[in-house]
């Protein structure tokens, strides 16, 4: 809420006006009134008296806002209101727009009964809108008075044609005036360098801002640097946009965060462009033309190697490898994250910030791991605020308090339901002592992959597990519908053990399954659950079986009311307890306190974050099922792949399947 009667309105248009005279070049050649304008260094018109204004209003048929009525009392109109209206109405000027534009009737064609109330005024705007523009470049003013606040002023809405956007709405039309004020400074500050420089009290204050934010970041405070560095980006100055981009970057913003300004400063290119460019990679539907758009002014040696980074990017390959100290933290990071503990990893880095050193006095964080294919996975949110307040570079502060880890250290969430429900069915196997590169040679077979393009004791690249199995299944060149070979993510399930999961098992059936806990537990211990509780139509069954020296100890499987076991089963394993007083169609109840005490009995628990949305290796298992038996049946579907198109990528002709049976 603003006191627009307290405005100084005489003191900020003199202000304007003096730096809109003090812009302009000598060798301009510029209309009679507006060397007229700049020789007076004033914008403005006289004042009008208050019966010229009482005039206007009688005349009109309404009472002016107080804020317009203020500025009349100074200067009864106005030159130049930012770039594109060059004369804004003053008393005599002030008219009903009545929909003069026609723009009513095209608005009024888009409207029907789902219409919101934003667009239906902004239709209705046209038809009874005070139309302030005079001259201009086909933009338009226009006061709303149905658009009212608690104080009685009018919201002001401004519209052009080039803009292909809908009208921009200010709050009043002193707000209305400081955002025209703004526009002319943005575009002021971009002047050729053959223009004198553009400088002024307003600048010169704004700079001493953004280097005040400056150092308020590295202390800590990013709260009011964000704010301070935002004003200063719309009044065009220097370093505001690509100081605060990288604030928003580290918040996990990434719309318009281009580090103008900054990322094609070869002191700041390492840090700046590897986020710039990631993002670009994301979007595969966009034109690797917009690259160069994007890092304006840069010279062929920085887009040579904006491309270089792309393709690492594309391919997975990219490393933040930062020099010194946190360097060789930022590698202890990234083997914990790859293997799934994100919280140690996360802790990692944040106990190493002290260490890390800027590559320059507008280098207020480290940036470019955000675009690392591993370590750029543990950045949420309060992650990034957590960063941002911890003092660092040298500047001293109070530290945050260390953020809520983001795995809960158990078992029990995967009966939490995810997003979108699909998570229904998943299985995973557990050794004991083992690092997680040994498991491919515990569970798999040796041979070639689903994709026919690897060894499958040799993990992945790590990606999500969307993404490696989208990559695995899109060149897998054999369907069996016996096989069971399980797509699975690893890394490590707590202090002693190892996973294998499988987030999007094949169907359950229990005379072909046959447990990998067997084989996956020489010389150690083994524990294979498979949960289906919550797979919908089908019956509902969960497995356990555990492992010890490649023998199975002990086993049970209940599936649809039933249970079939066999060995001794711990006490605090018997399913009985799980599923013995259960209604019917309840079982997804069992499935919570049996993961809890899967967890409890082996001290065992697998990574959300890591297994959701991190990065993880993968590979592909050995079958889960039998062989065929004597008079059984089943179909193989052998896909060939053409060659790929050596500029597109994209295969010139139809798969053509062959099926045997």
């Amino acid at each position: 809420m603003t006191d627009s009667t307290a405005f100084d309105w005489r003191s900020f248009l003199l202000k304007w006006s003096g730096e809109w005279a003090d812009s302009l070049p000598d060798s301009d050649t510029r209309s009679e009134d507006d060397e007229a304008a700049r020789q007076a260094r004033w914008l403005g018109f006289p004042p009008a008296s208050e019966e010229r204004i009482a005039a206007m209003e009688e005349r009109l048929g309404r009472q002016m806002p107080s804020s317009y009525r203020e500025f009349l009392k100074v200067s009864d109109g106005w030159r130049n209101a930012g770039y594109f209206v060059w004369l804004l109405a003053g008393t005599e000027d002030a008219r009903w727009h009545n929909n003069e534009s026609g723009l009513a009737d095209s608005y009024a064609e888009h409207l029907d009964e789902d219409s919101t109330a934003e667009a239906q005024r902004e239709a209705a705007l046209w038809r009874r809108g005070l139309q302030l523009d005079v001259e201009s470049d086909v933009t338009y003013v226009l006061m709303d008075p149905e658009d009212v606040d608690d104080d009685g002023e009018w919201a002001v809405y401004t519209w052009s044609s080039w803009r292909a956007e809908p009208p921009e709405r200010h709050a009043n039309f002193l707000a209305f005036m400081r955002d025209m004020h703004r526009e002319f400074h943005s575009l002021a500050a971009r002047q050729s360098d053959s223009e004198p420089e553009f400088a002024n009290d307003t600048t010169r204050e704004l700079d001493a801002r953004v280097e005040e934010a400056r150092l308020a970041v590295l202390r800590g405070g990013w709260e009011w640097a964000e704010e301070a560095l935002d004003e200063a980006k719309g009044y065009g100055r220097p370093r505001a946009a690509g100081l605060g981009d990288q604030i928003r970057r580290l918040l996990g913003k990434t719309y318009m965060v281009y580090f103008e300004d900054l990322v094609t400063d070869p002191r700041y290119t390492p840090e700046l462009l590897p986020p710039l460019v990631a993002e670009h990679a994301l979007h595969s539907y966009r034109d690797d033309s917009t690259l160069k758009f994007h890092l304006g002014g840069a010279d062929d040696g920085l887009m040579s190697l904006a491309f270089a980074t792309l393709d690492q990017m594309r391919n997975g390959t990219y490393r933040y490898a930062p020099a010194g100290p946190f360097g060789e933290a930022v590698d202890r990071a990234r083997e914990l994250a790859r293997w799934g503990d994100s919280d140690k990893a996360w802790r990692t880095l944040m106990d190493a910030l002290p260490l890390w050193e800027p590559l320059g006095p507008d280098h207020l964080a480290p940036l470019a791991w955000v675009a690392d294919p591993v370590l750029g996975q543990l950045l949420t949110a309060e992650r990034g605020r957590e960063l941002l307040s911890t003092p660092r570079a040298g500047q001293t502060g109070e530290p945050p308090s260390p953020g809520a880890d983001l795995d809960p250290g158990d078992l029990a969430w995967l009966a939490e339901p995810d997003r979108g429900n699909n998570r229904t069915s998943y299985r995973f196997v557990l050794v004991e002592g083992a690092h997680p590169e040994e498991l491919p040679g515990r569970l798999a077979d040796g041979d070639e992959d689903t994709d026919g393009e690897g060894d499958n004791t040799v993990l992945n690249a790590p990606m999500t597990l969307w993404d490696a199995r989208h990559k695995t299944t899109g060149n897998q060149r054999e369907f069996s519908s016996y096989d069971d070979k399980a797509f699975v993510a690893v890394g490590r399930a707590g202090t002693d053990w190892s996973f294998a999961f499988d987030d999007r098992p094949a169907s359950f059936h229990r005379p072909r399954f046959v447990s990998p806990a067997a084989t996956a537990s020489t010389g150690t211990r083994a524990v294979v659950v498979w949960s289906g509780l919550r797979s919908g139509s089908r019956k509902p069954f969960f497995h356990l079986s555990v492992a010890r020296d490649g023998a199975e100890q002990y086993a049970f499987t209940y599936e649809g009311g039933e249970i079939q076991r066999s060995g001794e089963i711990p006490e605090a394993l018997e399913p009985t307890q799980f599923f013995g007083d259960l209604a019917e169609g309840a079982a997804a109840e069992a499935e919570r306190p049996l993961l809890e005490a899967v967890s409890r009995e082996f001290g065992a628990s697998l990574p959300r974050h890591a297994l959701t949305s991190g990065r993880l290796h993968t590979f592909t298992t050995r079958t889960w099922t039998r062989p065929p038996q004597r008079g059984e049946t089943y179909l193989v579907v052998s896909v060939n792949h053409p060659p790929t198109h050596p500029r597109t990528g994209g295969r010139p002709g139809a798969d053509a399947p062959e099926s045997n049976q």
